[in-house]
């Protein structure tokens, strides 16, 4: 077994097939150069190369990329084998969109999120394992290493320099922070902030180059749940995205984009290097020192650990140098040896705990051999000072001849005999009670019992009645609503003609605040609208929580149909291997167990077809209760400014009473109403939910991508220069001030 190479091809317009030939079945690519034309020229340099792949990726999305490359290495990770999945090709032929994809779209991610979900899937799954997940992200930038999650708050050691070394367990980076993750969107979040920290630059054949090489690693613990089990697995991903190898002519690099480019050909000229040492079984000596990036992934390349490679290329004649120059590097890569073992490593407490317990057992077994034969009895504990001393001097007289032999039993009367409980050794337990204090015992609690219960005062039958009545019995008093439309008319009718009275009395000659009054007529003269406008709020409050309980239902019963049909899978794919038996209709005969499987998916996805439906028509409700909400909060406002003109103004300014509005409980005229704008929180609930219905397994991306474009917004809002402040002198009005308009009122 080798490392395994795959070939993708970047999606282009100008594919040239007539140079690039590609044969999916034996996983062969054929290139064909032409030859130099010129008269009287010898040209005997090769124009047809064949290379042997281990597959080929032309035109495929992301989620058949992913399949074919990592899903195999990704699920063996948690047996304990460390994988490598590594991309190499020329700046511009996806790499990056390879490994890690674009943000925009959940269908555009790449390799590592794809593995970061995989993976917790698994943990998940394992109901007998327990799985700890750490990441890192390491960059190699001019041949020096970064953290690019230093900047995270939970970094320990953001200013450290980091250097590599080498110990029983491999390479590691000292200095480089580790993280712990418990869920798939916090591996997501560390993931995006490392992809903000990169250092990219754009020249004319691509304009997001990385400038680095990253390293992605995801370490994996597994332990089993059992407690006597002293083994544990470990292993480690690493998903490494290697910058691009540039020809300056093409890219037209100058100044520090050159000098980076510089930096990135050598260090994938000695990473090639070290692939040729590899390759060559008669090699003594493997150059790993040679770069940072090689001497990283010293452990990582061949070996024990699983690994693969992505050889991005063009497919344009343009570019064919450098899609030539690829496949070789994708042949040599072919010729390392590697050969996967499980990382088995025993815990040494847990070991010294299992052998304290092993030590413990043989010596309750050998104290109950010796009381069963009469033996004499025998201390397995560990000899106390006085009993090490009286040995020594039995050792004494008898080398002196005064004893003839040596008495070993070690335990005299006043110590601790063999069947006594005491806090440590073997005890046979105490003597059962015996019948005569059984029945004084029983008889003295009657009298207890029966006393307690002659000097209890007896119980009124109302007071017995609340004793029996439990205490969450008690109803809501709370007024029910009698619905979102009930008709107001006459109610608008009455607050209209007590506003038209109060014109008859003499108005004050300052009105009062709008802040002020507005309390004032919600609790009177707009009591009964506001009244319906709290009842609308708690209606739609209530319909937002029964949309929340149901679509955590819908998710529930999603993953019991991937459970049920993963289940079923494997059914099937025994039934294959056992051979399948078929009936007189040539249809497969299943057993029991197969069949209640397909009668519980069948039931499930009945059932999630019902609370879809239902969950689309609570949505409907819960717009159209939130347009009544609106609409309310609208009619207590003008109904207000109505009151407040007619009451506290001059008849110049006063507001003539709009007519032939035909008034229902939460309603008023569509051109009227005024479209409140969502808030970014109420935007991202809504988004969420719909998208929940499209991809339950997408929330944790657009979870993490939210959390990323939050601490964007506040670092970019914390670099902004503050604003100066202007001193001005007494009396001095500034154009700001002037021009302000008045305030008006606020109400929500």
């Amino acid at each position: 077994m080798g490392v395994k190479v795959l070939v993708r091809i970047r999606t282009t317009t100008n594919f040239a097939p007539d140079m690039i030939e590609c044969s999916l079945d034996d996983n062969t690519i054929k290139i064909h150069t032409k030859r130099d034309q010129r008269k009287e020229a010898v040209n005997n340099q090769h124009s047809d190369w064949m290379f042997k792949v281990d597959g080929i990726l032309h035109d495929v999305p992301q989620e058949v990329m992913y399949a074919a490359v990592a899903k195999k290495a990704v699920a063996s990770t948690i047996n304990g084998f460390s994988s490598t999945i590594m991309c190499y090709g020329q700046t511009g032929a996806g790499k990056t969109h390879t490994m890690t994809g674009a943000t925009e779209k959940y269908e555009y991610r790449g390799i590592i999120p794809r593995a970061i979900q995989q993976i917790f899937k698994e943990v998940e799954e394992q109901a007998d394992l327990a799985l700890t997940v750490y990441v890192s992200y390491l960059e190699i930038y001019n041949e020096t290493l970064y953290d690019l999650l230093s900047t995270m708050s939970d970094s320990s050691t953001p200013d450290t320099q980091m250097i590599i070394v080498e110990d029983n367990h491999g390479v590691r980076i000292k200095g480089l922070s580790i993280h712990m993750v418990s869920t798939e969107e916090d591996a997501l979040n560390y993931l995006f902030e490392g992809e903000t920290n990169r250092i990219i630059a754009s020249h004319t054949m691509n304009k997001s180059s990385s400038r680095s090489h990253c390293i992605f690693t995801i370490y994996v613990e597994t332990r089993w749940r059992q407690t006597a089990e002293v083994k544990y697995l470990t292993s480690k991903l690493n998903l490494v995205d290697l910058a691009g190898s540039e020809r300056l002519g093409k890219t037209g690099s100058e100044g520090q984009v050159m000098r980076e480019a510089m930096y990135i050909n050598k260090s994938l000229s000695f990473l090639e290097q070290t692939i040729i040492a590899l390759g060559d079984s008669k090699r003594g000596h493997i150059p790993f020192r040679q770069s940072k990036l090689t001497h990283a992934l010293k452990d990582s390349i061949g070996g024990t650990c699983n690994t693969i490679l992505v050889a991005n290329i063009y497919g344009e004649a343009s570019q064919i140098d450098e899609t030539l120059s690829t496949l070789r590097f994708a042949s040599r890569m072919k010729c390392i040896p590697a050969e996967p073992v499980a990382n088995i490593y025993t815990d040494p407490m847990k070991l010294i705990h299992k052998l304290q317990n092993d030590i413990q057992v043989l010596q309750d077994e050998l104290a109950m051999y010796n009381i069963l034969g009469n033996r004499r009895q025998v201390s397995y504990e560990t000899l106390t000072a006085n009993q090490i001393r009286d040995i020594k001097a039995q050792i004494c007289r008898y080398l002196e001849g005064t004893v003839d032999e040596i008495n070993t039993g070690l335990l005299n009367s006043e110590e601790s005999q063999v069947g006594e409980l005491m806090g440590e050794g073997f005890g046979i337990g105490l003597a059962p009670t015996s019948a005569k204090a059984k029945k004084l015992k029983v008889k003295k609690s009657k009298d207890i019992a029966g006393t307690t219960k002659k000097d209890r005062p007896p119980v009124s039958g109302k007071d017995a009645e609340m004793l029996q009545q439990p205490k969450d019995s008690a109803q809501d008093v709370s007024p029910k609503p009698t619905g979102s439309r009930v008709i107001m008319a006459s109610i608008i009718d009455s607050v209209r003609s007590e506003s038209i009275g109060k014109m008859e009395e003499a108005r004050p000659t300052t009105p009062p605040g709008r802040s002020e009054i507005f309390d004032m007529f919600k609790a009177e003269k707009g009591s009964e609208i506001n009244r319906i406008l709290i009842e609308n709020k708690r209606i739609l409050i209530e319909k937002k929580a029964n949309m929340k309980d149901l679509t955590d239902r819908i998710n529930n019963v999603k993953e019991e149909i991937d459970i049920t049909n993963r289940s079923l899978n494997i059914k099937k794919r025994e039934r294959h291997v056992q051979g399948e038996y078929k009936n007189e209709h040539d249809e497969p005969v299943v057993d029991e167990d197969e069949f209640n499987l397909i009668i519980q998916l069948k039931d499930l996805k009945r059932q999630y077809r019902c609370d879809f439906n239902a969950l689309r028509d609570l949505r409907v409700e819960v717009q159209y209760c939130q347009r009544l909400v609106d609409q309310c909060r609208l009619r207590l406002l003008t109904e207000f400014e109505i009151w407040y003109n007619e009451s506290f103004l001059t008849a110049d300014d006063t507001q003539q009473v709009p007519q032939g509005d035909s008034i229902r409980r939460g309603l008023v005229p569509f051109s009227r109403m005024t479209a409140l704008e969502e808030d970014d929180k109420e935007k991202f609930q809504r988004l969420q939910q719909e998208i929940l219905m499209e991809c339950p397994e997408s929330v944790s991306f657009y979870r993490a991508r939210m959390k990323l474009q939050q601490r964007q917004n506040y670092t970019r809002a914390m670099n902004q220069p503050q604003p100066i402040t202007i001193h001005k002198k007494p009396g001095m009005i500034t154009p700001s001030i002037k021009n302000k308009p008045p305030t008006s009122l606020q109400c929500s």
